[in-house]
């Protein structure tokens, strides 16, 4: 094909040469006509030897261009039919036209040939509806991406087979890092003697050793209470299918020697460095026991956070020495601060105000100006008393503000407490966290995906009744100059009375302390009995509620409000307090809309269901024993019928959580 391109651009140099010929010989002829005559002889033959040329390349290219015409339709011919890719026309009733036998050869018939594009696949015709330009299906065993050619009624299957396999493959074999953490080891070994705490030892060893030889799981022992476990995401993906039943294994035989020793799990997988695996590890085993414990937190590199186990009531694990030690450091904090801002959650209770009461009083020992941001608006029945008996208090009112009166006077340099919650969008005014340098959180709630970004001081604490009871603990320890007032330590009081359901819940030894040291500076009990009685319409909406109450699975107790009426969230907690004081149940549902127009649920339990793991799986969370979520763009019917499917999946899944 060259040769004849270079030979046609020759030949047309050629005519016009000759075109410049002829006009030369008539010139030539005027002359000389006898130079002329020989010159016109050679010009004709010249002329015809060029014509025979030119005919004799037109020639060959017709026969080149045929011969590749026909090999060009043979190739796409064969390609259509034996090529490794299929091809499927249809029709604009998605009924298949033609399939070339690539297709075909998935039926156990001749062809697909006039049967419907559902006998490939139930969702080829969707796909098609919704003007998607690829869709992945199996057939078989083969995996194919399928190309959608909407307009030409047209389908390419590309077989992604053995790339998924090898992507299946590279997923499987990514490594895992796990740290194991003995809950509990330091406290119950101190007291007991070498005999006992080395059988103990060789009873851990032997259980985790085995769980590891029955895995494939390399496991070394770095320290008294901490062990290194690496695997693979296989290997791992076999044990969340079991639950991490090592978790029960060590409860149950432990237990049965009466020691009460957990174990907790941070794991830390993806396609991260191993550096980064084993802070991720870290980071989870940090979520693990800042939710009490005995359970497992698995972390990839996008922070994705799964759970697992968390089915015990967390036990006390907190020493005097740590308050001592936290108290120190937030005294510190407070002396390098130009003034301290305290805050609790939205729509605060009485734990909440009381905390930030306390943590007010150690920022005044420490001779700084200390104030509590408050937003009236969002205040609930709850508190409105507690509200009401600062408000008669002059020097106390003076240091509550709005947020928007914090947002004026934070520096750089203020110390920010946040009590009683950890979740960034909780908080009083979430703007404040960004405006200082110098942030403290301390709460008793089970830690959650969403933290407060670096914190300068955590006091987190899930086997403490109230939050109130930890700050009661660290005002112990501030200088002997601080004072509390009546009315300042009937409010700790009371939140610490609230929280435990009147020392019927979550109460150990130490909350016991906390309320003899408030009694001591002044805690009036008949004024919190006062701050916590609810008035008759309350206390009517309460009955009403408690009166459509239907028991579920035996021991579930679930109550559900009437479309249309609302109640306040106080009423709604309340309710399924009461309804889990009633024989046999077990836990307590209370579901209502709210005065915020969402709908709430309040959760409560005995400790034998985690409601907690209930309420995270409806984007609620608190403690095992005490929870509650709000929903929004919900009807409480819809609600009522997701919380029996996560309760169902809960008692039939082994108590467990993801």
């Amino acid at each position: 094909m060259s040769n004849f391109l270079k030979k046609t651009t020759v030949n047309g140099h050629l005519w016009f040469i000759y075109s410049i010929s002829i006009v030369l010989l008539l010139l030539l002829f005027y002359f000389q006509w006898v130079l002329g005559l020989v010159m016109t002889l050679l010009l004709g033959l010249a002329i015809y030897n060029s014509i025979r040329t030119e005919k004799y390349l037109q020639n060959e290219t017709e026969e080149y261009i045929s011969t590749l015409s026909y090999r060009v339709k043979k190739v796409g011919e064969e390609a259509l039919l034996e090529m490794p890719i299929g091809i499927v026309l249809f029709s604009e009733d998605y009924q298949i036209e033609w399939a070339n036998p690539y297709v075909n050869q998935f039926t156990e018939e001749d062809t697909f040939v006039g049967k419907s594009l559902q006998e490939l696949s139930d969702n080829l015709i969707p796909a098609i509806k919704e003007d998607k330009k690829e869709i992945s299906l199996n057939l078989e065993d083969y995996a194919f991406q399928v190309f959608i050619k909407k307009e030409e009624r047209l389908l390419y299957f590309f077989d992604r087979t053995e790339q998924n396999q090898i992507q299946h493959l590279y997923q499987n074999d990514q490594t895992v890092l796990a740290i194991i953490f003995l809950d509990n080891y330091e406290e119950l070994t101190q007291a007991m003697d070498d005999t006992s705490k080395s059988h103990l030892n060789s009873e851990v060893t032997s259980i985790l050793n085995r769980w590891s030889n029955e895995h494939g799981i390399y496991l070394k022992r770095t320290s008294a209470e901490r062990f290194l476990a690496v695997m693979n995401q296989e290997i791992l993906n076999k044990l969340e299918k079991t639950k991490f039943e090592i978790l029960d294994e060590v409860r149950e035989l432990i237990s049965d020697k009466n020691v009460p020793l957990t174990l907790s799990i941070g794991i830390g997988k993806g396609k991260a460095s191993l550096p980064e695996l084993g802070e991720l590890a870290q980071s989870s085993l940090d979520l693990a026991l800042g939710r009490g414990g005995d359970q497992v937190a698995i972390k990839d590199e996008s922070g994705k956070v799964s759970f697992f186990g968390g089915k015990t009531n967390p036990m006390e694990k907190r020493t005097r020495v740590r308050a001592r030690v936290i108290s120190h450091a937030l005294k510190e904090l407070v002396a390098e601060s130009d003034k301290v801002l305290v805050m609790g959650h939205k729509n605060p209770d009485m734990d909440s105000i009381g905390s930030a009461i306390g943590i007010l009083k150690i920022a005044q020992a420490n001779g700084k100006d200390g104030f509590i941001v408050f937003d009236p608006d969002g205040m609930n029945a709850g508190v409105e008393k507690l509200i009401n008996e600062v408000r008669k208090d002059e020097h106390l009112i003076q240091w509550f503000i709005s947020p928007d009166e914090a947002m004026e006077i934070v520096t750089k340099h203020t110390l920010l407490a946040v009590v009683d919650t950890h979740k960034p969008q909780m908080v009083m005014e979430e703007r404040l966290l960004s405006k200082t340098e110098h942030v403290v959180v301390i709460d008793h709630h089970r830690r959650a995906e969403e933290f407060i970004h670096d914190p300068t001081l955590v006091y987190m604490e899930p086997y403490a009744s109230s939050t109130a009871e930890l700050v009661t603990e660290l005002l112990e320890y501030q200088p002997s100059s601080i004072k509390l007032n009546m009315l300042e330590s009937s409010a700790l009081l009371a939140g610490i009375i609230v929280d435990t359901k009147s020392f019927t819940l979550r109460t150990g030894s130490r909350t016991f302390d906390a309320a003899s040291y408030l009694r001591s500076k002044g805690a009036d009990t008949v004024l919190v009995q006062k701050l916590m009685q609810e008035d008759l319409e309350t206390y009517i909406k309460k009955n009403k509620l408690i009166e459509r109450t239907s028991i579920y699975r035996d021991c579930i107790a679930i109550s559900k409000a009437g479309e249309g009426e609302i109640y306040g969230s106080v009423t709604i907690a309340r309710a399924a307090d009461t309804l889990l004081s009633m024989n046999r149940i077990k836990a307590s549902f209370v579901i209502a809309e709210r005065d915020d127009g969402r709908i709430g649920v309040s959760a409560r339990s005995l400790g034998d269901v985690n409601v907690q793991v209930i309420m995270e799986k409806m984007n609620g969370g608190g403690h095992l024993t005490n929870a509650a979520t709000q929903l929004e763009d919900t009807t409480i019917e819809q609600v009522e019928e997701q919380l029996k499917e996560i309760i169902d999946e809960y008692f039939e899944g082994g108590d467990d959580e993801k």
